[in-house]
């Protein structure tokens, strides 16, 4: 499995960025894909995540209303669009992957072991 981040960048406050994460090297059409943010010193914070089989959902508190993750079929891609950023919302992005179609019960989790990764993509934010 292979996910590739792209789409970061610096904005200032009530901008908006759409991160993508694109995938490869799947066995099925039917896995979980969940964003997750990282600054140092704190601990990962899931925010949104989908099932590109079902294309379920589910946000954390601080991204419903504002992120919004979609899927892209052809382009094997998930895509997080981000809208009204905050100072608060810099950091590193991560998305990461997992065949257990429930698996975004678990988006808020910290001991979730996510069995593919992506390098990340980096939003910083100024006020």
């Amino acid at each position: 499995v292979q996910l590739v981040e792209s789409g970061g960048g610096s904005v200032h406050t009530g901008g908006s960025l759409r991160l993508s994460c694109a995938a490869s090297g799947f066995i099925t059409n039917d896995y979980t894909i969940v964003w997750i943010r990282q600054t140092p010193g704190k601990q990962r914070e899931g925010i949104a995540c989908i099932n590109v089989g079902d294309l379920s959902t589910y946000y954390a508190d601080s991204a419903r209303g504002r992120f919004t993750i979609s899927h892209d079929s052809v382009e094997h891609t998930v895509f997080l669009q981000l809208t009204n950023l905050q100072p608060e919302d810099t950091a590193n992005y991560r998305c990461a992957s997992d065949y257990f179609r429930g698996a975004c019960k678990y988006t808020e989790s910290l001991s979730y072991f996510w069995t593919g990764w992506g390098q990340g993509t980096q939003v910083t934010v100024s006020s």
